[in-house]
């Protein structure tokens, strides 16, 4: 078996022999038929994108006023876990057409496979004392749309209680999501058992667990750490650049059966998103995956039950942070790594 420890820089970005896209079950998302829909319909807008056109056609001038933002305002690239990007609501300030529209651009960014589970959890989490039917809650929400009067670049950005979700038809390039983005879930307690019941994305921990459990005991050793990197805002996702010195262990010290599981970890974390933004963000993340590292965290660990809450997947230009301590938050950071000189 070739030794990934002693192999070249170029041997271990190789490694994996195959691509995410070409990755079998791992990313059965992204291969066949599916993924070649998704090529051919790259030179056209997305459904979200046409919608968030059709609200800004829909805007009337006090509207513009409050919700249009000049692309280049460093609040767009802001990330929270629970906040709102400018003060309005949807409830409030868009008429009810408008309203449609804005939920339908939420649901758009996501699969049909979980957009039910993702809505399910909005529901859950933003509803108030003051906000319980669907229309209330969903109007809770914050919306903003930058844009770019000199080209054609836009980003609408969504915010609410563990909800930032971004599109922008590409403006933004070799970013994925359009930035940063953050999704989590309370399920019927803030302090949640260690099984999670009810939780939306638990089943990306237990995914991620299963490839802590196939690692062999110096692995682990070397996967599991102390304290996790704790949330500090858009420092939380903040890219390093770096391919060694990274917490837990990368890609390229494992076997071939734990590496095939660990692109089926990375398949479980694009699952709730749209087509679109799958297949960019797995390039993105293929591209640099042979220096991804996987890391688990025993000083957060919910029960005591050795079944690992919190744990991050961090390369170079890529942190999916997920904590599960005492309730899951996810952050989310992918770019397109830097090309290396000849």
């Amino acid at each position: 078996m070739k030794n990934f420890l002693n192999s070249s820089a170029e041997t271990r970005r190789s490694f994996l022999g195959k691509s995410l896209v070409g990755a079998g079950s791992a990313a059965s998302l992204l291969n066949g038929a599916e993924a070649q829909k998704v090529i051919a319909k790259a030179g056209e807008e997305p459904k979200a994108e046409k919608l968030v056109r059709e609200l800004l056609g829909s805007l009337n001038e006090e509207q513009r006023g409050k919700f249009v933002i000049p692309f280049d305002n460093p609040l767009r690239n802001k990330i929270e876990n629970n906040w709102h990007i400018l003060r309005e609501r949807v409830g409030s300030h868009f008429d009810k057409n408008q309203q449609l529209l804005i939920r339908d651009i939420f649901r758009e960014l996501h699969s049909e496979q979980l957009r039910e589970e993702v809505w399910r959890q909005f529901m859950e989490d933003n509803r108030t004392k003051n906000a319980k039917t669907p229309d209330e809650i969903f109007g809770t929400a914050s919306v903003a749309i930058f844009e770019d009067p000199d080209s054609d670049k836009f980003e609408f950005v969504l915010t609410g209680r563990h909800t930032t979700r971004r599109c922008d038809n590409n403006s933004t390039e070799g970013v994925a999501f359009g930035g940063p983005i953050f999704y989590g879930h309370a399920s019927k307690t803030f302090y949640e058992k260690p099984e999670h019941e009810g939780n939306a994305y638990w089943f990306q921990a237990k995914r991620a667990n299963e490839l802590f459990e196939m690692l062999d005991g110096k692995q682990r050793e070397k996967a599991l750490k102390g304290d996790s990197r704790g949330e500090r805002g858009a420092r939380t996702v903040a890219l390093t650049g770096k391919k060694e010195g990274l917490d837990g262990i990368p890609a390229w010290e494992m076997t071939s059966d734990q590496r095939a599981l660990m692109l089926d970890v990375v398949t479980d974390l694009l699952a709730p998103f749209r087509q679109e933004d799958q297949v960019e963000a797995a390039s993105m993340i293929n591209n640099q995956i042979s220096d991804t590292h996987i890391a688990f965290y025993k000083n957060e660990d919910v029960g005591d039950d050795k079944v690992w809450d919190t744990w991050q997947l961090e390369g170079p230009q890529l942190v999916w942070y997920f904590r599960g301590d005492p309730h899951v938050h996810t952050w989310v950071h992918v770019k397109e790594p830097k090309a290396e000189s000849a």
